[in-house]
């Protein structure tokens, strides 16, 4: 037998150095490549900003997405030390950017707390950039330095005076030989910079998007909140029918370790609601710790401790009753803030999500204790309208617990239980099966005959589920169609749930593409936020794509997903035919003639939409002073034709409103000469397909279009749930009618 070991020597061990090490293995780092880690880089950068807001010397913080895809985080703070390093004999600046564990968040003397305590945060965004330039005002000298993964290509040197002026602005442009991802997401940032605008009362943060998204939009918004995270419970209780004031506390207490006595602060903004859902929102050093941790497990452990004992001594809470409510019960309705801040904090992992320290679990449930017991005995009243919800809160979850006995799957012994219309696959790998929820039987049985049998398993619904939005768990779990998900999907409800049992890793809602289809998916949507998050944050949740139109020409067919995508197919085979001119009376090149066109197309959807909402299109656009969603929108179409040179006359012609211009004209002829030998049918639902039909446009894993339900941004989505589907009708009529233009596919 050969020698084992002889493949296997001193020569096999790599030495992987610094900067190689984060490139070689980049998720140990920043949690993974693709769009989390892209926008974890960020956060690296900015976090050194406001760890510098924390020290008291920085109030202002630009972030800025560039035209070129780079990003600029640039502060007022005492700029990076430029000074040579005692030991590494080169500046101090360029240690900080090339070297792992290198920064001065250690010692304690200039940050007594910090987010990016463990001093890799910019040098391993330098390791992940294509490049970097640093920009640092200090000592009455402008510095600069370029870099490119990992290394120094610029030395520093000194380009300019800076006065009295101080900061860090540092420009990076990520390495996309590293990434999958390829672009900064506006609404991913502004999530996590209003928070740490809220977290640090008085500091304005200033984001804007220069690069813009796919649709040419440009976000512009400064986040400064001197109520702190006040301001950021009341934020994220925008259209909820709150039951009790803001109740804010905070306190501080010493802490001694081995190495030090350490001063630990805690400070708590909650407010309860008339919902059923639960927001806990908990931060250390500015970091939101997703998972929760310590400081979590604090509140939770004494605000059901003094609820009970507050309730038991007043007499609210009968004795019965305080041995079955739950720290479920105590926290329905409620949305809470904990912002805890801790010198030298231990995370799990350098992406912080959850909080181990230890000591901070009993400080924050002694603060939380004391100071919310002396609210409840300043405020009887406000202390009894939250017991009364509790209670409540608690009958129903009683009342519920028969309902999901129905909802659980029985053991093999017991005998399996699956509803009995869901038709399941054979396959029992859930990372290959998919389950599709159909409107209707009619739909389902399409989908049932032309499914794959071995990994897509169908269940059709009848009719609309309830809306969970304003229903408790007991009349949620009452209902059929929730109860049949719950065990179709295998993951249990409640204190059951255990997502490592879902049956699907791929669960598709498929709808028709109507009003009430929309209606169905929203309602679904609602139920798996609400009630089954993790679904979506594991990405477990799609939504299918059927098409919208079959287009067959020449007995060939082809089906369109969208309005839009008819409206381009159109023009493209009608311009084979025609030559554009421009308004200097030179032939436009194929492509920008067909961008002409396609603007000339929403400027008429527009303009129809206006119309049709009693309004003058023409006088609009012709109205410096109009507002309104209209006349913005017309407006910037009208702005992006000025780029080819023509006006809004062109289009509307002299006999306003009448749209008779020669760009009218235009539009119609190639449009119409598109449609030439075409055969158009428009679907009005997914009944009108057969069963190949059906799985070859929407359900074959080759040619299928679906879209993944992902969380940009938890609280702008906690919102916006609230806002359409909760019991608040006026701000819902408002964002109807502010949205209404935006609407493409509306059947009645």
């Amino acid at each position: 037998m050969a020698d084992e070991t002889s493949n296997y020597n001193a020569e096999n061990i790599q030495v992987l150095e610094g900067m190689e090490a984060v490139r070689k293995r980049p998720a140990m780092y920043i949690g993974d490549t693709g769009e989390r880690g892209y926008h974890h880089l960020v956060y690296e950068v900015v976090d050194n900003s406001i760890d510098e807001a924390l020290a008291g010397y920085c109030s202002m913080i630009d972030v800025i997405i560039n035209p070129d895809g780079s990003l600029t985080v640039k502060d007022n703070g005492r700029g990076i030390p430029v000074d040579m390093h005692p030991t590494q004999k080169r500046p101090a600046l360029e240690v900080v950017l090339t070297i792992l564990h290198a920064g001065g968040k250690f010692d304690g003397s200039n940050y007594k707390v910090s987010g990016g305590l463990h001093g890799v945060g910019v040098s391993c965004v330098n390791a992940l950039s294509e490049w970097m330039k640093v920009d640092v005002k200090r000592g009455g000298k402008l510095h600069h330095v370029e870099l490119a993964r990992g290394h120094v290509t610029k030395p520093t040197e000194v380009v300019g005076d800076c006065g009295d002026e101080t900061g860090t602005s540092v420009t990076f442009f990520p390495d996309h030989t590293v990434f999958t991802c390829r672009k900064f997401k506006a609404s991913i940032l502004a999530a996590r910079l209003r928070e740490l605008a809220f977290l640090n009362k008085g500091v304005t943060i200033h984001f804007r998007d220069d690069e813009g998204d796919e649709n040419g939009n440009h976000f512009d918004e400064t986040f400064h909140y001197e109520g702190g995270i006040d301001e950021f419970t009341a934020y994220l209780n925008t259209n909820k029918q709150t039951l009790s004031p803001i109740i804010h506390f905070e306190g501080e207490k010493e802490c001694a370790r081995l190495d030090g006595t350490y001063l630990i602060q805690a400070e708590v903004s909650m407010q309860y609601n008339d919902t059923y859902g639960t927001i806990e929102q908990t931060y250390c050093n500015n970091i939101h710790t997703i998972e929760g941790g310590t400081h979590l497990t604090g509140f939770r452990r004494a605000l059901t401790a003094t609820i009970k004992n507050y309730g038991e001594r007043t007499k609210l809470i009968k004795e019965k009753e305080l041995a079955s409510l739950s720290g479920d019960d105590m926290r329905e309705g409620l949305t809470v803030i904990v912002s805890v801040k801790v010198p030298q904090p231990q995370f799990e992992g350098q992406t912080k999500t959850k909080l181990g320290n230890g000591e901070v679990d009993g400080i924050v449930s002694g603060i939380v204790s004391e100071k919310l017991n002396t609210f409840f005995e300043e405020n009887p009243s406000v202390a009894k309208t939250i017991i009364d919800k509790v209670l409540l809160a608690n009958r129903a979850r009683e009342a519920a617990r028969a309902a999901r006995e129905s909802t659980r799957r029985k053991g093999v012994m017991d005998g399996l239980s699956l509803p009995g219309k869901l038709r399941d696959c054979s396959d029992r790998d859930p990372e290959k099966t998919e389950l599709y929820l159909v409107e209707g039987d009619s739909a389902g049985g399409s989908a049932c005959k032309g499914r794959n049998r071995a990994t897509q398993a169908i269940l059709p619904l009848r009719g609309k589920i309830i809306n969970v939005e304003k229903a408790r768990i007991d009349r949620m779990l009452a209902n059929n169609e929730v109860r049949t998900m719950i065990t179709a999907i295998g993951c249990g409800f409640g204190e059951e749930w255990d997502i490592a049992k879902a049956r699907y890793h791929k669960i598709v809602i498929m709808t028709d593409a109507d009003v009430d289809g929309a209606h169905i998916r929203t309602l679904l949507l609602t139920f798996f936020y609400r009630r089954m998050p993790e679904l979506i944050e594991k990405g477990y949740v799609y939504i299918a794509q059927p098409p919208l139109y079959k287009v067959e020409r020449k007995k060939k067919t082809e089906y369109v997903l969208t309005d839009g995508e008819l409206t381009e197919k159109l023009l493209t085979l009608g311009l084979d035919d025609f030559e554009v001119k421009g308004k200097d009376g030179q032939f436009l090149e194929k492509d920008p003639a067909r961008q002409l066109l396609i603007l000339l197309a929403e400027i008429e959807q527009t303009a129809k939409m206006v119309a049709e909402r009693g309004f003058n299109p023409a006088a609009l656009v012709a109205d410096e002073h109009a507002t309104g969603s209209g006349a913005s929108m017309l407006k910037k179409q009208f702005s992006s034709l000025s780029g080819y040179g023509y006006t809004a006359e062109d289009w509307f012609g002299t006999n306003q409103p009448t749209a008779n211009g020669p760009l009218v004209k235009l539009l119609d002829d190639v449009r119409n000469h598109g449609k030439t030998g075409l055969s158009i049918m428009r679907f009005k639902g997914l009944g009108e397909m057969d069963a190949d039909e059906l799985y070859d446009t929407t359900m074959n894993p080759e040619k299928r279009h679906m879209l993944r339900v992902k969380l940009d941004d938890a609280v702008k989505a906690d919102q916006m749930f609230t806002l359409l589907m909760g019991d608040e009708v006026e701000p819902r009529r408002k964002f109807i009618e502010d949205n209404a233009l935006n609407v493409r596919n509306l059947d009645f």
